[in-house]
């Protein structure tokens, strides 16, 4: 028979505007399970007002991003038994560094605005959405999402120069910048793009989101490495190369 703990959750409600607060919801739930399940256990059996952002359950979709006990997660694939005890405490807060919509939903519509503004978008047009196999890129195709990245929002939530600059592009969006580039070393107009005050030269070097990223794709070393491609493109800019 399967262990079942008793664990209370407690979760932070605010509504837009509103003063943040936390309620307690004690549960009686197998340790196994993940915290999205007991989220959804709070909101089907105890207050179906609570709102929260899902869809897979397996890590894909990066929809169900939250602070567990302080520390960012992906509520689908962390286990009850790795972030408290039996007879302990889950509090499951929104993420960090971007507006609470309700309750565990914030707005993420910036980062995509900044993924969009690098050429990065979450939806693609007809005629570019094929399988690599089905034909070759056209000659004018010059960017390719970063596959890994699940635009979870983690690595923003993390970041404290996102905590201090709201401006600041954030380390998925970098992310992606370098992957473009690393895909397409011609691509030069997302390298302008990052090359501001608040582009890849306002990070701190912390690493945070690396630490958090679920899909190891290293944000913070991307970034370090988006600084020497930037560096490059300067240095045969004023040589007058392209």
């Amino acid at each position: 028979m399967s262990d079942i703990w008793n664990v209370t959750f407690i979760i932070a409600r605010q509504k837009g505007d509103q003063a943040r607060y936390y309620q307690s919801f004690p549960l009686e739930i197998n340790p196994d399970e993940y915290v999205l399940d007991g989220i959804e256990r709070v909101w089907a059996f105890h207050d179906r007002s609570l709102t929260f952002r899902h869809a897979c359950h397996h890590s894909t979709c990066g929809a169900c991003g939250m602070l567990v006990n302080g520390v960012e997660k992906l509520t689908c694939i962390t286990p009850i038994r790795s972030v408290t005890n039996d007879g302990g405490i889950v509090k499951v807060e929104p993420l960090r560094n971007f507006p609470v919509v309700s309750d565990l939903v914030v707005d993420m519509s910036r980062m995509y605005a900044n993924l969009g503004e690098a050429d990065f978008y979450q939806v693609g047009s007809l005629k570019n959405t094929y399988l690599p196999i089905e034909k070759e890129l056209p000659s004018d195709e010059t960017y390719e999402r970063l596959v890994d990245c699940i635009e979870c929002g983690l690595c923003i939530s993390a970041c404290p120069v996102a905590l201090t600059t709201p401006t600041y592009l954030g380390p998925a969006v970098l992310a992606a910048i370098q992957h473009g580039h690393e895909f397409n070393g011609e691509i030069i107009r997302s390298l302008e793009f990052a090359d501001t005050e608040f582009g890849a030269w306002r990070c701190h070097s912390g690493f945070e989101c690396s630490v958090v990223c679920p899909s190891n794709v290293d944000p913070a070393w991307r970034i370090m490495d988006l600084r020497k491609r930037i560096v490059g493109y300067r240095i045969k800019k004023l040589f007058g190369k392209k």
